[in-house]
């Protein structure tokens, strides 16, 4: 039997009269739809947006990067609440450098996970497989339990969750569905393609229209806007396909929302030669270490977030870093000299930085550091591959990258502007879509 609303993460949500489908457009700041849309690219969303659909100035979780994004918006929380802080980390309890794709990094369950107990159909479909096991839990495998024990347990019935990467792997046993290349009617993308975020999209199309779905989470790549600005012909061939497959989801009965884990940033001069804060090196001097030591071996180490398994398109060059210090060191003599550091916009002790951001405390470093806009931090030179980069560097993880679009093809009234003390204004996270496509558009429709 289906319940009504099911509770999560101190959330209650109503179950949709209609299916509701999320669309996280990866990278995705707002002048991308803007310029595509003016160029006469996305009719269904200029057609939704002039007669009576939503749109909100947006803000994502902090940092503004993929895993810790993601993860918001399939919890409705900010980072504090769910544990994962990026999309790498150094691990205190193994002492060691770690990807954070592992469920096991999860301190709160999944309004997937509420929902699927809940007897309502979900589905999930991510373009790259770094996120599956982690929006996966508590859908098609053992998750947080929903009592807010800690515990993770098996999920009473199993929804779908599988990558568009690697689609042709999905078994009914493992992602809740099988035969997806035939199912989607298209062969496995590359995953440094624009033909990724096409698959997950195609993909959530193809499930709804053949089997339905109550809640639909499909989570692009931002392969494209890596590498093209907003108004480029490579940004405005993928949107118009977004535009395409959201509206194919809206003719099927849909309320969709489009939003984005983070923005975009350009972090180069004028000549297109990227603008590098190297971390590490600035850190080591100012502490007077030799510049040539290995990471940690002398107590000092600097986490770089951004970095995954996906580092083709950005060198794990973001605007976010974290630095565990030596013991001893004077952390206010080195937050107030990286201060000084032109291209730097921020800079915090952890303590400061997990309350302003709503970060795990003890999953940052004792000092975190955000780079304007136009620069990127680094650790040091010689760690930086950079030899896949084909267009100038534009990457994300700071304060530059924090606004993002939220669209929905439903009217609601505006809510009461954010009270975020950094950013320009917004009315809502992203982390708010499930509630507002849910319960919000079902308090406005029974009115």
């Amino acid at each position: 039997m289906t319940a009504p609303k099911f509770t999560v993460n101190g959330r209650t949500y109503t179950r949709p009269s209609a299916p509701v489908v999320v669309i996280c457009i990866d990278g995705s700041e707002p002048d991308y739809h803007i310029e595509a849309m003016a160029a006469g690219r996305m009719p269904w969303l200029s057609k939704v947006l002039a007669s009576g659909g939503t749109s909100w100035p947006a803000h994502c979780a902090m940092p503004a990067l993929t895993n810790p994004n993601n993860v918001s918006i399939a919890t409705g929380r900010p980072p504090s609440v769910h544990g994962i802080s990026g999309n790498y980390i150094f691990d205190t309890e193994l002492g060691e450098e770690v990807l954070m794709n592992d469920k096991r990094f999860l301190r709160a369950p999944t309004v997937f996970a509420a929902a699927n107990e809940a007897g309502l159909d979900v589905v999930v479909v991510t373009a790259k497989d770094k996120l599956r096991r982690l929006l996966g839990a508590g859908l098609v495998e053992e998750g947080p339990a929903l009592d807010g024990s800690g515990e993770f347990v098996a999920p009473s019935r199993r929804g779908i969750c599988f990558s568009a990467e690697k689609a042709d792997q999905a078994t009914v046993e493992e992602n809740g569905i099988g035969d997806v290349l035939e199912l989607v009617g298209k062969p496995l993308p590359s995953v440094y393609s624009a033909g990724l975020s096409e698959f997950a999209l195609a993909a959530g199309v193809r499930i709804l229209e053949t089997r339905g779905a109550d809640l639909m989470y499909l989570s692009l790549t931002d392969y494209i806007q890596h590498k093209n600005a907003p108004g480029t012909e490579a940004a405005n061939d993928l949107y118009e396909k977004i535009d395409h497959y959201a509206g194919r989801l809206a003719e099927l009965g849909a309320t969709v929302v489009l939003t984005a884990d983070h923005g975009m940033s350009a972090k180069t001069d004028e000549a297109g030669t990227a603008r590098v804060i190297y971390v590490e090196e600035e850190t080591r001097r100012l502490l007077g270490l030799p510049a040539d030591a290995d990471g940690g071996a002398d107590g000092l180490r600097v986490i770089l977030p951004i970095t995954d398994p996906y580092t083709v398109h950005h060198g794990a060059l973001g605007s976010f870093a974290s630095i565990y210090l030596p013991e001893h060191a004077d952390r206010a003599a080195v937050i107030a000299e990286l201060r000084k550091l032109e291209g730097v916009e921020k800079v915090h002790g952890r303590e400061e930085a997990a309350e302003r951001y709503s970060l795990p405390a003890d999953r940052i470093g004792d000092i975190v550091v955000l780079a304007e806009a136009g620069t990127a931090l680094g650790r040091f030179s010689a760690w930086h591959d950079l030899s896949g980069l084909d267009a100038p560097l534009r990457s994300h993880g700071a304060l530059g990258e924090l606004q993002i679009p939220f669209l929905i093809n439903r009217p609601l009234p505006e809510p009461e502007p954010l009270d975020s003390p950094f950013g320009d204004p917004a009315l809502i996270h992203n982390y708010d879509a499930f509630w507002v496509a849910t319960t919000l558009v079902g308090q406005e429709g029974s009115q």
